[in-house]
């Protein structure tokens, strides 16, 4: 049975659709058979992996909403053993259309019953918002991965989010566990990013990943040709870092 995993955090940049892509496509080097949701409107997720953002006609949006079911949504990438269900700009309009629904909060935990037992993980790169995009994705995650990145505001908003995943947790989806805080775009030559790693697992111990991924050109070069760090260079510290977070979730969930 497929372990649901949503990419979450408010604050923009700080490496989600980074971590949804190279994630994913780790594990799909480590021969897991992996689907990437792309639920954020921006569909970098998508464009990143080398699908036409523009051509896709049907993708989250027509899942989210039912239209069409999540097995008919579902593309394949240029990353091996990694399956996609694209975003596309229109997604941006779910959140008015969902509001009067009823079980607005389950439309993605509905539409992913009838496919999770085909794959071993499935991956949800969220909105970089607390909105209902978000809240979809919280309800049907079996947990999420908190991305930080090392800069001085990484703290910032984290207990808005915490609360928000406590509040998923009380209210629409208990069994909801945080897998990990992944601490990002770390440069070891600088003060800050060794004070933030240093505050992060002081608070949270347990909770942060053993595995820090490093600021490397390569991981922002490597989604302008449409491909994960893995095919782009494997070699790469990029690389070397994300295949070390997917074996830690491996090992973590056996």
């Amino acid at each position: 049975m497929g372990k649901i995993i949503a990419i979450a955090n408010q604050k923009g940049g700080v490496g989600k659709t980074t971590t949804s892509i190279n994630l994913a496509a780790s594990l799909g080097v480590l021969e897991k058979k992996v689907l990437l949701i792309d639920a954020d409107p921006q569909a970098n997720a998508s464009s990143g992996l080398g699908i036409d953002v523009e051509s896709v006609e049907i993708g989250s949006y027509q899942v989210l909403e039912h239209s069409a079911s999540a097995g008919e949504a579902i593309v394949s990438c240029s990353a091996p053993n990694v399956f996609v269900i694209p975003a596309h700009i229109d997604l941006v309009a779910i959140e008015i259309e969902l509001v009067d629904k009823e079980n607005r909060e389950y439309m993605l935990k509905q539409a992913l019953e009838s496919i999770k037992d085909q794959y071993d993980y499935i991956i949800i790169d969220c909105a970089p918002s607390l909105g209902l995009l978000t809240l979809n994705a919280l309800t049907a995650a079996d947990s999420v991965v908190i991305p930080i990145q090392c800069e001085y505001f990484a703290l910032e908003g984290l207990g808005k989010l915490l609360n928000t995943i406590k509040s998923v947790q009380k209210i629409h989806n208990p069994n909801l566990d945080i897998e990990g805080l992944l601490l990002t775009m770390y440069d070891s030559r600088l003060r800050l990013s060794n004070q933030v790693v240093e505050e992060v697992q002081k608070h949270f111990n347990d909770m942060v990943f053993d595995t820090i991924i490093q600021r490397n050109i390569k991981l922002s070069e490597a989604p302008s040709f449409g491909e994960s760090i893995i095919n782009y260079d494997a070699t790469s510290k990029g690389a070397t870092n994300y295949i070390s977070l997917a074996e830690e979730i491996i090992k973590k969930n056996q």
